[in-house]
C-alpha cells in the first residue's frame, strides 16, 4: 500500500462510562485541522491496564494490515498504562515505520529523543497507576480496620456519581480523610462513598494483559 493511501489514526480513551472524551478533543481536533490528510478516529471507554479494548483492537488490526501512517493521542497514558504493552507497541510501530505522536507529552517516535521519552513515560504511567491503586487499597483497609461496613443502601438503588465526585473521593481517601468527611464534602451518602471505593478496589485487582495483540 502506497504511503498516500495511508491515514492517521487518532485514538481517544477514558477509563469509565461516567467519563467522556471532551477534555481531549480540542487539542486533537486542532492537530487534525493543522495537519490535514485522511484521518480516522478510534474511541474507547475502558481501563488502560490492558491493551485488549474494542477501539484499540480495531486500531491494531488496521496497523497490522499496513493502513496507518501515524497514531495520534492526547497523552501517552490514554494509549495505555502498562509499560510492557506500550513498549511492545512502540517496537511494532517502529518496525512498520508508523509514527506515534503524543500532543501533551510533546514527542514523536520519529526521533531518537522521542523514542527515549516514550519509554520513560510508559514506565511513569504504569508507576503512577500502581501507586494510586496501592493508596486506594490502603485507604479501604484502614476504613475496614476502623470497623466501617460496605453497603447499607436499598437493593437495586442506583446512585449517580459524577466524575468530579469520584475523583474527590479517591483523593480525599488517599489523603487520609475520614469517610464521614468525604461524604459531607462530596454531598453523597457514606454507602455511596464506600461503593465508589469498592469499585476502585475491584479495578485495581483486575489482571493486567501482557499481550496487546488480538
Amino acid at each position: 500500500m502506497a504511503k498516500t493511501d495511508k491515514y492517521t489514526a487518532i485514538y481517544v480513551r477514558v477509563s469509565t462510562a461516567d467519563q467522556d472524551h471532551a477534555s481531549q478533543l480540542p487539542d486533537l481536533k486542532r492537530w487534525e485541522q493543522a495537519h490535514g490528510g485522511p484521518v480516522r478516529w478510534f474511541r474507547d471507554k475502558y481501563t488502560g491496564k490492558t491493551m485488549e479494548r474494542p477501539g484499540m483492537s480495531k486500531l491494531l488490526a488496521e496497523l497490522q494490515v499496513g493502513k496507518l501512517e501515524r497514531i495520534v493521542v492526547w497523552r501517552l497514558d490514554r494509549l495505555g498504562r502498562t509499560a510492557r504493552g506500550l513498549c511492545e507497541l512502540f517496537d511494532e510501530l517502529q518496525a512498520r515505520k508508523v509514527d506515534l505522536v503524543s500532543i501533551r507529552d510533546g514527542f514523536s517516535l520519529a526521533t531518537p529523543s522521542g523514542r527515549l521519552q516514550a519509554r520513560i513515560l510508559a514506565s511513569v504511567a504504569e508507576f503512577e497507576h500502581e501507586v494510586r491503586s496501592e493508596r486506594i487499597r490502603a485507604g479501604i483497609a484502614e476504613a475496614k480496620r476502623k470497623g466501617k461496613r460496605w453497603g447499607g443502601s436499598k437493593p437495586g438503588w442506583y446512585y449517580r456519581v459524577k466524575p468530579d465526585q469520584e475523583k474527590a473521593i479517591i483523593e480525599m481517601v488517599e489523603r487520609g480523610d475520614a469517610i464521614a468527611k468525604v461524604a459531607r464534602v462530596t454531598g453523597l451518602s457514606r454507602p455511596t462513598v464506600y461503593r465508589v471505593l469498592r469499585n476502585q478496589e475491584a479495578k485495581a485487582r483486575e489482571p493486567v494483559c501482557r499481550d496487546y495483540r488480538r
